[in-house]
């Protein structure tokens, strides 16, 4: 027996949401990043790190989220973090000083983002067992749908209103909406009487256990699988965030007008949901370590095609094959870690996953910005990112599936 109408689509629907909100909120600081320049003087490295505190910030409360939301639940975690990233982009619209820049942007907004991903995925994971890595690609659509239009809203606002007002529109649109959404999210199917993928229970649906299994914290940590999976999302976050931030400046710097730069930053957001939905299906079909390799290969691509893009078709070319990747990864990671460490303790594993992810993606646009203020360009920083890149490839090249079923201990 089935529910004529499974709640876990909801899930989906605020998943998808939440990601487009707070994704697109954050791809705007490069667009903004000029304006900080033209009317403060600030450094690209003092503007930058801002971006990186906001990164470590989003890794280290998502930890502690994640731990939440594996005790209590997705509700009230995505409301407190949705009012903390609308009241830091509210604030953004009185900014003087570079203090409070990083008050605002890199702790208020940096606690806003640390929710999006190991709340709605994680929570996904449980209410999803057969299709996880394409409801996953869906969820994640919502993000590359926030970085298609999000940044190119911002830019019109921008040229129309001030970023001034620009930020109290973005704050108050962001705030609402989180809030809202938030209303909808529940931990996992069980507290609704439901089993993962519409059972119900006391059925006997194939692979829909009552309790929930898992390797636990403590016994993840011990693997070399775990370790792997850390040090290689600090590759791809070094990369990745890397690029969110520095790609609109650099397109200026190339002569580029504001609105085609930001169209790059628009371009990778758009192809990025074709990459979701495909490296999604393709990893229930292939496991994610596959697809992980298949999305490293692409990142490389695109990084050597960088290293001699000059034009603006040719800025656009990498965006949509940097989008592919970028998108691909930020679906696999989360059904990744379910395949090999199951769902009992999904969002703390998740989270120090994230976490180790978001120091690299702090450590990258600052050093950006650094060799950018010493050098007056970023070939530098694109070889940098190429390297760090093969390191990540090689990683999970070497990745192997757990060994015993005896490790699986239950969550803590």
């Amino acid at each position: 027996m089935r529910a004529k109408y499974f709640y876990g689509y909801n899930i989906v629907a605020a998943g998808f949401i939440i990601q487009g909100v707070c994704i697109g909120a954050m791809f705007t600081y490069g667009v903004f990043f000029k304006e900080f320049q033209a009317e403060f003087g600030w450094s690209r490295a003092m503007i930058s790190g801002a971006s990186s505190l906001g990164f470590l910030m989003m890794g280290a409360f998502g930890i502690l989220a994640g731990r939440l939301n594996d005790k209590i639940g997705p509700r009230i975690i995505i409301m407190v973090s949705g009012t903390s990233l609308g009241l830091g982009y509210l604030f953004m619209s009185m900014l003087q000083t570079p203090w409070q820049l990083y008050v605002m942007y890199g702790l208020l907004a940096g606690i806003g983002f640390s929710t999006h991903d190991v709340i709605t995925l994680s929570t996904v994971a449980r209410w999803f067992l057969k299709r996880r890595g394409m409801i996953t690609g869906i969820v994640k659509v919502g993000t590359g749908l926030g970085q298609l239009t999000v940044p190119l809203i911002a830019a019109a606002f921008i040229a129309k209103y001030g970023w001034r007002t620009s930020y109290i529109i973005l704050g108050a649109v962001v705030l609402f909406t989180l809030v809202a959404v938030a209303q909808i999210m529940r931990r996992d199917p069980r507290e609704m009487g439901l089993l993962p993928d519409g059972g119900i229970n006391g059925s006997d649906s194939p692979g829909n256990g009552s309790t929930e299994q898992g390797v636990s914290l403590r016994a993840a940590v011990r693997t070399r699988q775990f370790w792997t999976m850390c040090v290689a999302q600090f590759s791809i976050f070094f990369c990745l965030l890397t690029m969110i931030v520095h790609i609109v400046p650099h397109g200026t710097d190339l002569g580029l007008p504001a609105g085609t730069a930001a169209g790059v930053l628009a371009t990778i957001g758009g192809v990025s949901m074709l990459g979701r939905i495909v490296m999604g299906i393709t990893n229930d079909r292939i496991g994610g370590k596959r697809s992980l390799i298949i999305c490293f290969i692409v990142l490389l691509c695109g990084l050597i095609w960088l290293q001699i893009a000059e034009g603006a078709w040719m800025l656009f070319v990498f965006g949509a094959i940097y989008g592919f990747a970028h998108g691909g990864f930020f679906t696999v990671v989360s059904p990744t870690v379910a395949e090999l460490f199951d769902t009992g303790s999904h969002g703390v594993l998740f989270g120090i996953i994230l976490f180790c992810g978001t120091i690299g993606g702090a450590i990258g646009p600052l050093l950006g910005g650094y060799i950018f203020d010493l050098t007056g360009s970023y070939q530098t920083l694109f070889l940098i990112l190429t390297g760090v890149t093969v390191v990540g490839f090689a990683l999970i090249i070497m990745l192997r599936p757990l060994q015993g079923a005896g490790e699986k201990s239950g969550s803590e």
